[in-house]
């Protein structure tokens, strides 16, 4: 069997990736903030930060792994 796959834009692929990131983000500040697991003081911002934090180490590590 000859499955034709179709190329993927990059561009299009770079916003998909974007954007599934801040949902991700949306749903994890609310269960933290739900389950009382950050402090008052922090907003969105923060945890935004501390994701993009992980995913950028983790990209890192797999560079550094190549």
């Amino acid at each position: 069997m000859n499955f034709k796959r179709k190329k993927i834009n990059k561009t299009n692929q770079k916003i998909g990736y974007v954007f599934m990131y801040l949902v991700f983000t949306t749903i994890l500040y609310f269960i933290l903030r739900f389950l009382n697991k950050i402090p008052d003081s922090w907003g969105y911002f923060h945890v935004l930060i501390l994701t993009l934090f992980i995913v950028l180490l983790g990209t890192l590590i797999k560079l550094l792994l190549r």
